[in-house]
């Protein structure tokens, strides 16, 4: 899909959490509507510096007739997001968006079970609010296990419970909801579903996709995963964000994130 890049104008740009930043920004009516597990690459208006373009998942998206607002949310892990972080109302961005290849979500099952862990939130909850307002999602059981270090490091979980009610919430730490990392909570309720009828989907740190693919392998779930890698151009154009995975053949091959996902089949992916 092509893309094009647009000015911003931010609207808020708060800390939620610590280290943790949602920002809302008011562009062009004629900004496209995005796919859930797409993204943007934003940066300060008129900035030459280019390392201060970072990708960031779409949180939300709504329109108007005379505009837009897309809200990220993201967490400051180095130069270009602490950058970001003390930008304030009526500042410009650069916005290049929507970008990259999102869910498949042509046909949906009857469960659909979604499985995050810390910022991976992100991208799961557009893909929650696009599936809500779909009719042929209607009738489809919707089951969240969003995933945390802590209860001080929860995020996003007020707007999941505003759209969905069946949601399961872990922490490493048991100070909030179930005790143990989301995989391991997933796992045991398993049983509960069936490849036949679920839709699986995630995002959340390498390790934790990593045992959920160890979790899913030799059983029949399509599991599609949305990658969190560092991205410098966002276009493909620098081949800096490559993974390694099976191709057609079952053959490695290598795929670069920002255009060629980020969202991937689980089993397509080689971990070692």
């Amino acid at each position: 899909m092509a893309a094009n890049i647009y000015i911003g104008e931010i609207l808020e740009n708060e800390e939620i959490q610590e280290d943790c930043f949602l920002m809302k920004v008011k562009t062009a009516p004629s900004f496209q509507n995005p796919l859930p597990g797409q993204f943007v690459m934003i940066r300060i208006a008129g900035l030459n510096d280019p390392f201060l373009s970072r990708p960031i998942s779409i949180y939300s998206f709504s329109r108007n007739e005379n505009y837009c607002v897309i809200e990220l949310l993201y967490r400051v892990v180095g130069k270009g997001t602490q950058i970001m972080a003390g930008l304030i109302e009526d500042s410009q961005v650069e916005i290049n968006g929507p970008l990259g290849n999102g869910f498949n979500i042509q046909s949906v099952k009857e469960n659909i079970v979604i499985v995050s862990g810390g910022i991976g939130i992100a991208p799961l909850s557009l893909l929650i609010e696009y599936l809500r307002q779909r009719d042929d999602c209607s009738s489809s059981e919707m089951i969240i296990y969003p995933g945390f270090q802590s209860a001080s490091a929860v995020i996003g979980l007020d707007k999941m419970q505003k759209l969905c009610r069946n949601i399961t919430v872990c922490t490493d730490d048991g100070t909030l909801g179930n005790k143990g990392f989301v995989t391991q909570i997933f796992q045991k309720d398993m049983k509960k579903y069936t490849p036949e009828n679920t839709s699986l989907y995630a995002c959340g740190p390498k390790e934790m996709l990593k045992a959920l693919a160890k979790i899913l392998h030799n059983t029949k779930f399509d599991c599609q995963v949305s990658l969190e890698e560092r991205m410098a151009c966002g276009t493909g154009a620098c081949v800096g964000c490559a993974v390694a995975v099976k191709d057609k053949q079952g053959d490695p091959a290598y795929k670069r994130v920002c255009a060629d996902g980020p969202v991937f089949n689980l089993t397509d992916i080689i971990w070692e």
